[in-house]
């Protein structure tokens, strides 16, 4: 005799509990099953812990059994069933209740939108991680105050972050400008005084000197486009490339004509490669290799990639060996560099003998401080107040007077020009 074919147990279980539920209302009794419990239990039948039989209409089990147990029973015995799922409570459908939305959706399937999931994954204290791992927002520099002449601010204010425009003199260094300013403003403590860029003592021009919070501007102007004039001598070469060090090489410069410099010149403009001079602030090992260069030794230099934008010849009528220029170029530019391959590349050698810084982006030397005129009217304000200064600015006192005054204000600002 042919066995009947069996349900599975647990979708057996699932579709008694089901009529059980449905018909509980009426009245309706239901028969136990084979390996169900007696009749008048008050307890579901089970195997291995899961109900799995018939219900008594009126027992308190078929009235407390939720429709979560008998989902997640059905999930088990066939995955491939599709269920709706209960709701927050799992008691909306006991109740008569309307299923949520999510019906039809496949068990083990993650119905949460990438923020929620994220949210959820999130561990106990990894928030508070990754809100400090944030960055933070970068403060916006505030840009000083140009003090232009021809008279100093009264007021403190703009020294509290200010930035002055120097023509440096021939034969000072840029420290030395810094020191002397630094020791004029005294008298309104601010202290901090650093330049945006070197000039060498042979060159003159202008050079930015910011004071007070303005300081922190320095690479901001240092990363300007500089512009310069000059003069090159052909022939002869030194060991700093400018007139600073004694004539070292000379070689013929008299066939050089002046198409022949021209083509030359063109090979420097661009981008280019250069080597910086051995007599420069350039670290390397720990020192400085104007030291090295001093004490007669020379170490190799890597190229550094700049930028010349322009590189303008005009040879002297009256000394062709001498040869005029205007330089536009970016930051970490040796001129002195350019005019030594400039030689270089026309078979000879050549050298700086005049550099003058005229511009550093839109800031001219035209509308710079002379150094010691910045440094007598600080002085007179800290001395007597507006009023020498600006006698002194107009040339009210005596020339010998204006002697006397400025050298009482050099002797108490502890400084001396160079």
């Amino acid at each position: 005799m042919q066995q009947p074919s069996k349900k599975p147990r647990l979708a057996r279980g699932l579709h008694n509990s089901a009529a059980v539920l449905a018909a509980g209302s009426a009245g309706v009794s239901a028969q136990t099953t084979s390996g169900g419990s007696p009749a008048g239990s008050t307890s579901p039948p089970r195997r291995n812990g899961v109900p799995c039989g018939p219900l008594h209409p009126g027992s308190h089990a078929a009235a407390s059994l939720s429709p979560r147990c008998l989902i997640a029973t059905a999930a088990a015995a066939e995955p491939d069933i599709v269920t709706p799922a209960a709701d927050e409570h799992g008691a909306a459908a006991a109740e008569g209740a309307s299923l949520p939305a999510t019906a039809g959706v496949a068990p083990g399937v993650n119905t949460l939108d990438g923020a929620e999931q994220q949210q959820l994954d999130v561990e106990p204290g990894q928030e508070q991680q990754q809100q400090q791992q944030q960055p933070r927002p970068k403060k916006v520099l505030v840009m000083p105050t140009p003090i232009l002449p021809p008279e100093v601010p009264l007021d403190e204010g703009p020294w509290q972050n200010g930035v002055l425009l120097v023509d440096k003199p021939k034969t000072w260094t840029s420290f030395d400008v810094c020191a002397k300013i630094r020791g004029a403003l005294k008298r309104i403590q601010v202290k901090k005084v650093g330049h945006a860029g070197t000039l060498d003592p042979m060159a003159t021009g202008l050079l930015i000197v910011c004071v007070g919070r303005g300081t922190k501007a320095v690479d901001a102007f240092m990363a300007m486009t500089k512009e310069y004039t000059g003069v090159l001598r052909l022939g002869e070469g030194t060991p700093s490339y400018d007139a600073d060090t004694e004539v070292s090489q000379r070689l013929p410069w008299e066939h050089i004509t002046d198409e022949q410099l021209l083509a030359a010149r063109e090979r420097l403009v661009g981008e280019i490669q250069q080597v910086p001079p051995m007599f420069s602030a350039i670290r390397l090992g720990g020192k400085r290799l104007y030291e090295v260069a001093r004490m007669g030794g020379e170490v190799e230099r890597q190229p550094r990639t700049v930028t010349v934008e322009a590189f303008e010849l005009e040879r002297d009528p009256q000394d062709p060996q001498s040869v005029r220029f205007r330089v536009v170029c970016s930051k970490g530019t040796y001129v002195r560099s350019l005019a030594h391959d400039l030689g270089a590349a026309l078979g000879t050698a050549a050298h700086l003998t005049a550099l003058r810084r005229e511009a550093i982006g839109e800031y001219r030397v035209q509308d710079a401080w002379q150094v010691q005129e910045l440094t007598d009217q600080l002085v007179a304000q800290k001395k007597g107040g507006r009023g020498l200064a600006k006698e002194l600015l107009q040339g009210a006192l005596p020339k010998t007077q204006q002697t006397e005054a400025g050298g009482r204000q050099q002797e108490e600002a502890g400084m001396e020009a160079s």
